[in-house]
């Protein structure tokens, strides 16, 4: 039965979940949809309807982690995530889905935070650095990737979130002391794997096409 994945092409969970499943040659059909009008077909599987969410016969997966790791344990040609690694793997995904993501945003929408009552966006700015930039930074000084030499699935499920960041000021970070992480990102943004996914697709409408 063929498979469909709900995504959003700038989101930066739907781009891991792509990333993955493509490494991993599982064939889906990629639904775009519109945030502000969501497909009747993508609210009956997913009441909650944030992307990604992966659809194939009865299975659903709903979260974009869940989904890679899914993708991962039917084809792993690289082994994305070794045995010895998957305690250090899971560490920093969880620091970047968690209190990196929080930093992330209100980095990206100061005025939003703001009003929230965070700290300026200077103190924002510092306390990423500080948490996750600076020690992915030092990792990058002793390995081509996060963990050793190898690419992990560390590696896909942080780029789209370190691609974001760099984002909001490109011509700060590229002329930051972060120089391996650029030089990491870069590898990324460039690779076939990312490059792949990218591919723009037309908004998903459930409704069907008129014959011509």
């Amino acid at each position: 039965m063929s498979a469909v994945l709900y995504s959003y092409r700038r989101c930066p969970y739907a781009m891991r979940a792509r990333m993955a499943l493509s490494y991993s040659q599982i064939p889906v059909e990629i639904r775009e949809i519109s945030l502000r009008e969501k497909p009747s077909s993508l609210l009956d599987i997913s009441p909650k309807a944030t992307v990604p969410v992966f659809h194939q016969g009865n299975l659903v997966i709903e979260q974009s982690l869940d989904i890679m790791r899914w993708a991962i344990a039917q084809h792993d040609p690289d082994v994305w995530c070794p045995t010895d690694l998957k305690a250090e793997i899971a560490y920093l995904i969880d620091i970047n889905d968690g209190p990196f993501k929080k930093l992330l945003d209100s980095y990206k929408y100061p005025e939003r935070a703001l009003s929230k009552g965070y700290p300026t966006r200077t103190e924002v700015l510092e306390a990423a650095v500080e948490l996750f930039v600076e020690p992915l930074n030092q990792r990058l000084s002793k390995n081509k990737f996060l963990l050793s030499n190898q690419i992990s699935l560390a590696d896909i499920a942080i780029f789209p979130f370190i691609r974001q960041f760099s984002m909001v000021d490109p011509v700060w970070f590229a002329n930051s002391e972060f120089h391996e992480l650029n030089k990491w990102l870069w590898h990324h943004l460039e690779s076939p794997l990312f490059t792949g996914v990218m591919q723009k697709y037309p908004t998903w409408n459930d409704a069907p096409q008129e014959k011509k």
